[in-house]
């Protein structure tokens, strides 16, 4: 199982956003975490949920969560899930 980890940008970004969409996104997140596997990442993968970005020296994903992109990067050796950047979908990409 993965664990949950967000950087400290990344918990100022969360702490931005109304509290429903807080909910919403923790709740997600936490979803995500407990049912990850790789099955589960090629049907988010197949379904566009999630997308492996490009351009970036680290591997990094796109988890699309409503109108919210949450940055992700995952530790295969440590089995952790580091959120990197949770923001709307117009700033996601800047």
């Amino acid at each position: 199982m993965y664990g949950l980890e967000f950087a400290r940008a990344s918990k100022k970004e969360l702490k931005k956003i109304d509290k429903h969409n807080q909910v919403f996104i923790l709740d997600s997140l936490d979803d995500f975490v407990q049912n990850f596997s790789s099955e589960y990442e090629k049907n988010l993968i197949s379904s566009g949920k999630i997308k492996k970005l490009q351009g970036q020296e680290e591997t990094l994903h796109r988890l699309k969560l409503r109108s919210y992109r949450v940055i992700y990067k995952k530790f295969e050796d440590k089995l952790v899930i580091l959120v990197v950047h949770i923001t709307t979908r117009e700033g996601a990409y800047k």
